[in-house]
């Protein structure tokens, strides 16, 4: 058994091609926060233990807000997932990010509203966030993705970009979308968040794949006002399926080489994540709540445990 444990979440267009060709062990699970948004489905890739979580539900019936982004992070956690690669599809804010194209983000702006952001609602818990995305995971994608560029059709691989994650479901305004270029966004969706912060609470080493299907309205068309929708929306689902076969084929390199490296993605220091994260007094927690959060930060009580057996 190996020591590293892939999550893969898929977005749009990726989670079903994730699961086709993969008959392994159905895992439904219910968490504390209700059940994960589809069954995960567990199997072996290149010797590695692969976990898949269809992101948005079966027959893509979940909107972004309405994902179950804590009950999926804890379901993976509970069948001891270590890290986690998932993958979004993306609108481009910048000219060099072009539909089809791939990007490992190494920044997010979190502009979501209504959705629970961390596990911890009765205790002080503070993970540090400077670098949301794992930087071992990243530079293992971006690997992968450098031997893409050597294919005969060759994929556009970028190695940083900043994520805007927006609430949705609605698109952005035009006001809006020249608002988040001029924060310093690269790209724009609608799921990296939080789950990118759940991971870190439950110290799993997460990076992602975006998938540009098009650019965001910031970019006017000169023929936009006479193109028929339809056509419009037909693009950016080709584009999708583009994106989506060469994500494929990144991730599935990139799995390679993580059952290569094991030693050195278990040194990712998002698997230590709560460390000095929990400035709550442990003591003065509730047993209960210590209960319930057990595969997150169990073994941080593990002393306290004992110590009331003993007594």
């Amino acid at each position: 058994m190996s020591t590293v444990k892939i999550g893969l979440i898929g977005g749009s267009g990726l989670g079903q091609a994730l699961l086709e060709g993969h008959e392994g062990q159905r895992h439904e699970l219910d968490t504390p926060f209700g059940k994960a948004s589809d069954a995960v489905i567990e199997t072996e890739v290149a010797g590695l233990n692969v976990f898949i979580l269809n992101r948005h539900g079966p027959g893509h019936t979940i909107n972004p807000t309405h994902v179950p982004f804590r009950a999926n992070i804890y379901a993976l956690k509970s069948l001891g997932v270590t890290h986690i690669i998932a993958s979004g599809a993306v609108g481009s804010l910048r000219e060099e990010f072009k539909p089809r194209d791939l990007v490992i983000p190494d920044q997010v702006i979190d502009k979501t509203s209504r959705r629970a952001g961390t596990f911890f609602e009765k205790a002080a818990v503070h993970v540090e966030l400077a670098e949301p995305f794992c930087p071992l995971l990243r530079q293992l994608l971006l690997e992968a993705g450098s031997q893409l560029a050597t294919a005969e059709q060759p994929v556009n691989t970028h190695g940083r970009g900043c994520y805007v994650c927006m609430e949705g479901p609605a698109f952005s305004t035009r006001a809006e979308s020249l608002m988040h270029r001029l924060w310093g966004g690269d790209l724009i969706g609608m799921t990296a968040m939080p789950e990118a912060k759940l991971a870190k609470e439950a110290e799993m080493a997460y990076a992602l794949v975006a998938l540009v299907t098009d650019y965001d309205c910031w970019k006017k068309r000169p023929a936009e006002q006479s193109t028929d929708p339809a056509e419009l929306m037909r693009e950016i689902i080709g584009h999708l399926q583009v994106a989506t076969g060469n994500a494929m084929t990144l991730v599935r390199r990139a799995l390679d080489l993580a059952a290569a490296r094991q030693d050195e993605l278990m040194k990712s220091p998002s698997l230590q994540a709560l460390g000095l994260a929990i400035w709550s007094n442990k003591s003065q927690i509730a047993p209960d709540e210590v209960l319930r959060l057990k595969p997150i930060w169990g073994r941080y009580f593990q002393t306290m445990e004992s110590q009331s057996v003993q007594s």
